[in-house]
């Protein structure tokens, strides 16, 4: 009998414990929430000079290479392979490797707060995202799976469809 009212006693304690607290489950903060300016896993240091026209001149390099799911050379390259070899090239930033990962950095903006640099993300599938890097005016460079590397405009019906979120990833940007 005493362990019959012992049992609730202990749930209502550990519910009461663990509500709302996702340490106690162990999930890091930038897994719980992506609210905006929530800090994420990484904020990587302002870099100098114009972020627009070195984010071009890497694009120029890339522009018409074929999309190729998991690739990440002139011979094919996958959205957030790109991301990488931009970053990289054009901003000497290392950012992971998958959308997965990209989309947990930096910190959650609006589309209206949208500026050169920052990473738009969207909802493909239920099981797959995509990625890409904003240059301004509405524009925003990617691997395509029709057209390869390549600029689109957010503004088009099917990205509108499919946004996401957006994440700045420098400092000051």
């Amino acid at each position: 009998m005493y362990f019959k009212k012992l049992i609730p006693a202990m749930i209502v304690i550990a519910t009461s414990m663990l509500a709302g607290n996702a340490s106690a489950f162990n999930l890091p903060s930038e897994l719980v929430s992506m609210d905006k300016y929530q800090p994420s896993i990484y904020t990587l240091p302002s870099p100098k000079g114009n972020i627009k026209s070195k984010i071009l001149s890497q694009y120029a390099k890339w522009k018409g290479t074929q999309y190729r799911w998991g690739g990440q050379s002139r011979n094919g390259i996958d959205c957030s392979a790109l991301m990488q070899k931009i970053f990289r090239g054009s901003l000497q930033m290392e950012l992971p490797r998958t959308t997965g990962e990209q989309i947990r950095g930096g910190y959650r903006i609006t589309q209206d707060e949208l500026k050169p640099g920052d990473l738009v993300f969207f909802k493909t599938s239920p099981a797959d995202r995509h990625v890409g890097v904003y240059i301004g005016h509405d524009k925003f460079i990617h691997a395509s799976k029709s057209q390869g590397v390549t600029v689109s405009e957010l503004t088009d019906s099917y990205w509108q469809d499919h946004y996401e979120t957006a994440r700045r990833i420098t400092e000051n940007v």
